[in-house]
């Protein structure tokens, strides 16, 4: 029998359940991104996205217009561009005041009131554009950096680059509670696409008697550790033939799996939360819908807390205005009503949870993202909706070393085109990569005969909104 190098000892050791311990530790190592001596100086290490599916209207909230209200009820004074029904009215006022916020003096409207209280810890970029104006192509544009599926999410891309904190825990977490779903586009907007399968996103019912489908063993541990053992050894050999990555992932997934049946009860028990903790993210709140994104936004604090790079949260319907479960922002009519229930639902919950990681020094390393898909036109849809609005619209992130306090990039005085500074996705995932010590360029995965990234071969970092 012929000796064995060191590199394939290594290579064999590091499959199935047998090398458990030595996977853990070659899994923590930042992938694609080059080692840790050679990576810039990080500002951040995780990332909260809490997504706004069905559009935002950024004339009404992070970039008020007083125009439209001298205008309101007059014909638009430029060209309209196509929507998406072409039922297109005059020029809409917003139904909510503008007031300047905090030290800083950032304008907003008072849409979001507990959310702009916490002005001076927020960077808003007002110069956003996008090359769609459809949901799922939305959707897809923005979680993957291209309009279909097939491509991985910006959190895959992230646990690619930075590796795991937590062995026993997934690096890509997607949240969900009471009737949240999966916006327009499906489940290939959380897709690891063509990088290996360990880093798709688990989705997390924040509210489910079992947070995660079968995560509550069904045998004994001793019994459940023979078994896999059985698929170890068949699962090494296959593996030592392949030499495919996917296998690997395979085995990595088991061995994950494995430990989440502890790890993932563990912090969906929120029993340990003090109740003026509950309180102030609005878990007892009246309002059923506050209640159940306060689960998700108090539970995202605790996956960061225990080392979950890219966490993403979801929004329920409130049912009016045309926002349907898969797009609850998007209120083609009744944008008072239902803009209002929808800011309603996430205000308390992500003011709370701003505060919360900042008290808990935690704001410093992780990266708070709010944005949808688009903006929403400053002229009505019928009588008193919106429709969708890709040339110019507005995002906000705090934390993870960005400026803040600070507002970047204008549209014009209408707000129907970005003509300060625009933005594109790609600039966007540049930038936050950048916070994380990833350079955008280099985080690659060959892929067909080519080599991908989240930013496509576009994007820069928006230095000005940084630190």
């Amino acid at each position: 029998m012929n000796p064995l190098s060191r590199r394939e000892l290594l290579r064999r050791c590091s499959l199935g359940f047998g090398g458990i311990a030595l996977s853990s530790l070659l899994s923590t190592p930042a992938f694609g991104a080059g080692s840790a001596s050679t990576k810039p100086k990080t500002k951040a290490k995780n990332v909260i996205f809490c997504y706004m599916s069905g559009g935002v209207s950024h004339v009404d909230s992070f970039d008020p217009k007083p125009a439209l209200t001298r205008l309101h009820g007059q014909s638009m004074p430029v060209p309209i561009q196509r929507t998406v029904f072409n039922n297109n009215g005059k020029v809409m006022g917003s139904p909510w005041e503008t007031k300047r916020y905090g030290k800083s003096g950032l304008e907003m409207t008072n849409l979001f009131p507990q959310i702009a209280d916490c002005a001076d810890d927020l960077t808003i970029v007002r110069s956003m554009t996008s090359k769609v104006s459809e949901h799922a192509q939305g959707n897809y544009f923005f979680h993957t950096g291209f309009p279909f599926m097939g491509h991985p999410s910006a959190g895959a891309w992230l646990t690619y680059g930075l590796g795991s904190e937590n062995q026993n825990l997934p690096g890509f977490v997607v949240l969900q509670s009471g009737g949240a779903v999966v916006p327009h586009g499906g489940v290939g907007l959380f897709s690891n696409g063509y990088l290996p399968g360990q880093h798709q996103a688990s989705i997390l019912k924040a509210d489910g008697t079992l947070a995660l489908a079968n995560i509550k063993p069904g045998e004994a541990d001793a019994a459940q550790r023979r078994r896999l053992g059985f698929i170890q050894e068949i699962d090494q050999a296959f593996a030592e033939t392949a030499r495919e990555p996917q296998v690997e992932a395979a085995i990595r997934n088991y061995e994950t799996a494995y430990r989440m049946q502890a790890a993932v009860p563990e912090v969906c028990d929120l029993n340990g939360e003090t109740e003026a903790t509950k309180q102030m993210y609005g878990l007892n709140s009246p309002d059923k819908l506050t209640a159940s994104y306060a689960r998700q936004a108090l539970l995202a604090r605790r996956l960061v807390e225990r080392g979950v790079r890219f966490v993403e949260l979801s929004c329920l319907t409130a049912g009016i205005g045309a926002g349907g479960a898969a797009n609850p922002w998007d209120q083609h009519g009744a944008i008072a009503k239902g803009h209002g229930a929808m800011a309603h639902q996430v205000d308390q919950p992500i003011a709370a949870l701003l505060k919360d990681l900042k008290q808990r020094g935690l704001l410093e390393s992780t990266i708070v993202i709010f944005s949808g898909e688009f903006g929403r036109t400053p002229f009505s849809q019928g009588s008193d909706g919106r429709d969708h609005n890709p040339y110019g619209f507005s995002l906000w992130v705090a934390g993870g070393g960005f400026k803040a306090g600070t507002a970047f990039g204008a549209t014009d005085e209408l707000g129907y085109y970005a003509v300060d500074q625009p933005l594109t996705v790609y600039d966007f995932w540049a930038t936050i990569l950048h916070q994380l010590g990833l350079d955008h360029e280099k985080l690659t995965y060959r892929f067909g005969g080519r080599d991908f990234r989240l930013t496509d071969v576009h994007g820069h970092v928006i230095k000005p909104i940084l630190a």
